[in-house]
């Protein structure tokens, strides 16, 4: 059985003021490491919290706490979407050579009610993208509220384990799961998680990455 970090585990390293080596390595000292390229939006990239509280900063740690050999390279940019993350994919993974691909884009193509086909189109050629480099792809699942109507927000829903399926990836189901409905772990918008919530966000990508590693 996978083992798993739990929830207690996580929220501890969040408290805890990671060095800026742990949380942001120094290219110069990762080469002989295995790396994990995060390619998201606001929910990666720290909205609003600092970037050491965020939960690529938290994946970081937890890697070299265990010391298994891998680092994570942040490439998520707020506002972030599928056509802007596939036009940005070919140089990313031509400066960072990663080994893994964590994709986690979509939620603004589904704010936006761009449309769904284009959606999983752009999904589904980044995943190509990453697997011809050589590289392993891991999809991130996101939601939009139901007030888009329940047509567009349920194909919404669907389309990104689809796209997991069709291409035979790795799969994080909703990566909110465990935080939207709680207003807590929730930012006053109502869309970005707050920095309490990163452990919950890193421990269900875990749960998927691992068996990567």
């Amino acid at each position: 059985m996978a083992s798993t970090f739990s929830t207690i585990a996580f929220a501890t390293l969040a408290l805890v003021s990671p060095t800026a080596a742990a949380a942001n390595p120094d290219p110069t000292t990762v080469s002989e490491t295995r790396s994990i390229v995060v390619l998201g939006d606001s929910i990666s990239a720290s909205y609003r919290i600092q970037s050491e509280q965020g939960w690529v900063s938290l994946l970081n740690l937890a890697l070299a706490q265990r010391e298994l050999g891998w680092h994570a390279v942040n490439a998520s940019v707020s506002g972030e979407t599928t056509g802007g993350g596939l036009a940005r994919l070919p140089g990313v993974l031509a400066e960072t050579n990663p080994d893994i691909v964590i994709i986690e884009l979509g939620g603004n193509d589904g704010l936006r009610g761009y449309p769904i086909k284009k959606i999983r189109s752009n999904l589904q050629r980044m995943v190509d993208l990453v697997k011809a480099a050589g590289a392993t792809p891991l999809v991130v699942a996101m939601r939009i509220p139901p007030n888009y109507g329940p047509r567009y927000a349920t194909a919404f829903d669907d389309l990104f384990k689809e796209v997991a399926d069709q291409k035979n990836s790795a799969f994080v189901p909703f990566l909110l799961e465990e935080v939207a409905l709680n207003d807590e772990l929730m930012q006053d918008d109502g869309i970005h998680p707050t920095a309490e919530a990163q452990p919950l966000l890193l421990n269900a990508v875990w749960l998927s990455l691992e068996p990567l590693l």
